[in-house]
């Protein structure tokens, strides 16, 4: 019950859109997200979180944000 409660399990059965952290490829801060689409909730939104749309391709839309962010949310996949 917990994990529907949170929307982890609604994410895994892709009914939410989720993002992941991809690995940085340049030296400056800041990190890159890759969101997939959910069948439910389309795709993640992270303008509100400080990022800035950086393209799609290959039904991914990868987003620039700030350090903090990528570092919290791939700590957060990361927990059971």
């Amino acid at each position: 019950m917990a994990g529907v409660k949170d929307g982890r399990a609604l994410e895994r059965a892709g009914l939410f859109g989720s993002c992941s952290a991809v690995p940085n490829v340049t030296s400056d801060s800041g990190g890159w997200m890759a969101c997939s689409s959910g069948r439910l909730s389309g795709y993640p939104d992270l303008s509100h979180d400080s990022c800035k749309l950086g393209g799609t391709r290959a039904k991914i839309v990868y987003w620039r944000c700030p350090a903090e962010l990528v570092a919290s949310r791939t700590d957060a996949a990361r927990s059971p």
